[in-house]
């Protein structure tokens, strides 16, 4: 089992930095609220969003793919802007509430997915107009082609629009126990800031768990994360070179220790 991105979106955002790590051994009784008040306080000193180059970054990469940036937001503006307005994110999961914290530290898109809703291997790619997606609320959709999505073995969409909005499918709850999760900037700097991230995030939830993750920053040179399964934790997380996967590429229609440091834009 895999997590790749496919060529096409490699040529058409070459200054995509991605990151992906897997864990296992995720309970929802883990205390990780001291983690998320300090990435809180630190998402406080941050500028406007429209000031942060990882958030403009996103912005123009939706533009390009014939969104309305003002209608449709990458994930970690969206969470900005509800922080902004409440102070505060409400409570779900302690993995996704530590994901969330660590999302507005640093104005990069996070997603979190159970691996037992995924079917084989998963894809960043242009959808090809037949995936299914399940809403939070239940409902069914389907993604038009070319539209950017997570995509599964079986035709199951895990996000729409790119880093716009997850699936209810994979969503991590109460019996979420293995779960990768992907984080993916697009700014000037992403190259220094991601492994950072990185590091943050392992760091963060090898403390709250007692796991050890296995992450990397992938590249077009070595695109592919290999899950490696080894009960209770996922370890052993390698990249590797391009190939497989079996879905078939449509064009993009609308464009061609120590804690690790935080360093806000």
């Amino acid at each position: 089992m895999y997590f790749q991105h496919s060529a096409q979106i490699w040529r058409d955002f070459p200054e995509l930095v991605p990151i992906a790590l897997s864990a296992g051994g995720i309970t929802p009784d883990a205390n990780v609220a001291d983690a998320v008040a300090r990435y809180w306080d630190l998402a406080r000193t941050s500028p406007q969003e429209s000031e942060l180059p990882q958030i403009q970054a996103w912005r123009r990469a939706f533009a390009s793919m014939g969104l309305k940036p003002t209608q449709y937001r990458c994930a970690s503006e969206a969470l900005l802007r509800r922080f902004r307005k409440e102070g505060a994110l409400p409570s779900l999961h302690p993995l996704v509430d530590l994901c969330n914290a660590i999302s507005l530290a640093y104005a990069v898109p996070i997603a979190a997915l159970d691996l037992a809703a995924v079917s084989g291997d998963l894809e960043v790619g242009y959808a090809i107009g037949d995936e299914k997606y399940l809403t939070f609320g239940g409902e069914v959709e389907q993604p038009p082609p070319g539209e950017v999505i997570f995509a599964d073995a079986a035709g199951n969409a895990h996000a729409r629009r790119w880093t716009n909005r997850q699936s209810g499918l994979s969503a991590v709850r109460a019996s979420t126990s293995t779960v990768l999760i992907v984080a993916e900037a697009l700014h000037a700097t992403a190259a220094e800031d991601m492994p950072r991230l990185l590091a943050t995030l392992t760091t963060e939830i090898s403390a709250a768990w007692q796991v050890a993750p296995a992450g990397a920053v992938l590249t077009p040179a070595s695109p592919r994360f290999r899950l490696v399964f080894c009960a209770p934790v996922l370890a052993g997380g390698r990249t590797e070179g391009a190939g497989g996967g079996g879905r078939r590429a449509v064009k993009n229609p609308a464009a061609h220790s120590a804690r690790p440091e935080v360093r806000l834009a």
